[in-house]
């Protein structure tokens, strides 16, 4: 009888995370010579030239480690966000941050709550450590319900994930709400409030969540990246601001190099980089209009969003129509995964692309 290696237990529910198409692959399988991607929520104006500057006096010193402890990254991220040094984990994007604080603090058979359409990624390390997922609706308007999650929590859970704004709807959850329900998540529980699109929100009812950082509440994690408004999504490059003793444990499992030398200099000199921050939100905000009042052109519903992507609902076609946009040399990105199944996720471009997508979608549609 032959016999073979068994993967641990834990990946046989897995469900990997599918990436967004890369461009390339659309142009081979297509035979395409123009395509855009409006499918990963990107920049569209690039990286931030100072990060990127940085970067290139950085290359000089590849044959040489990393600082294994970031120091110098983490010390500009306390200065800036003024918080302490010992309150801030950085990683190899958010997501890796995530798996670290699977792998800290889950167990066989511990709960995870979080919403039925949020970021897959919490799905996936969750399971690999063999955790079971609670996972609630959402609530009207496309929103979080944080009463259900709330409600979910149990003795067994562990960890609780809320996107803010959420991942793919772009909703947002307000000061009063995370408030509320923070004062309902128990001490056993450790709350992700995961903010990668913080920097893009304009609503003064947006949580300053650093607060219960500062404020040293031990049972909460922030978590943020540089991927979105500096551009920098090709380097992976994520921090997060905890009490102390969350940080310590994420640095006992952490990778011995979690960061690489290019992406330490390229967030610091992001941090400095108001101007492309500006120019990022100022062009996210003109384009997220143009794509909104297109589709309500359409006669398409979109999700009240707060981020550089729209969700669209296209109806039961929705598959089907985004496979014809690729075809088309637009690739935007299918909610099925996200028990969306009439929703596309449509990532904010330039002006022009944004056009482009609205021009092949009236088309798809008949209109």
């Amino acid at each position: 009888m032959t016999t073979h290696p068994r993967p641990q237990r834990g990946l046989d529910e897995l469900r990997p995370y599918v990436p967004g198409k890369p461009i390339e692959d659309v142009k081979r399988e297509y035979g395409l010579t123009d395509v855009i991607k409006m499918a990963s929520n990107e920049n569209p104006l690039g990286s931030s030239p100072k990060a990127v500057e940085a970067i290139m006096k950085a290359a000089t010193g590849l044959n040489i480690y990393p600082d294994g402890a970031s120091y110098d990254l983490r010390t500009a991220l306390a200065q800036h966000f003024n918080v302490d040094f010992a309150q801030i984990a950085v990683g190899n994007g958010a997501d890796d941050l995530i798996l670290q604080l699977s792998m800290a603090y889950l167990a066989d058979d511990d709960e995870v709550v979080t919403s039925r359409s949020s970021f897959a990624m919490y799905d996936v390390y969750a399971q690999a450590m063999r955790a079971k997922m609670i996972k609630t609706p959402l609530a009207d308007g496309y929103c979080i319900d944080l009463n259900a999650m709330a409600e979910a929590i149990s003795d067994r859970t562990r960890l609780v994930f809320v996107c803010n704004p959420n991942n793919p709807t772009g909703t947002m959850s307000t000061a009063a709400q995370i408030d509320a329900f923070l004062d309902r998540v128990p001490d056993h529980v450790l709350c992700v409030l995961d903010e990668a699109y913080n920097e893009l929100v304009e609503s003064t009812e947006y949580p300053d969540s650093l607060r219960y950082v500062r404020e040293g509440r031990p049972n909460v994690i922030v978590l943020r990246t540089f991927s979105k408004v500096y551009g920098l999504a090709g380097i992976r490059l994520g921090y997060g601001f905890a009490h102390p003793d969350v940080v310590n444990t994420l640095n006992k499992i952490k990778p011995a190099f979690s960061v690489n030398l290019l992406a330490q200099a390229a967030g610091i000199a992001a941090l400095e980089d108001t101007e492309f921050l500006q120019q990022t939100v100022d062009t996210n905000r003109a384009g997220r209009h143009q794509l909104i009042d297109g589709c309500h052109h359409l006669g398409l519903e979109v999700a009240e969003s707060h981020t550089n992507f729209i969700l669209v609902q296209v109806g039961s076609d929705a598959p089907a129509i985004q496979q014809r946009l690729l075809e088309n040399g637009v690739i935007v990105r299918p909610c099925t995964g996200y028990d969306l199944p009439d929703f596309l996720r449509v990532s904010i471009g330039t002006e022009a692309e944004n056009a482009r997508f609205l021009t092949v979608l009236a088309k798809l549609l008949g209109k």
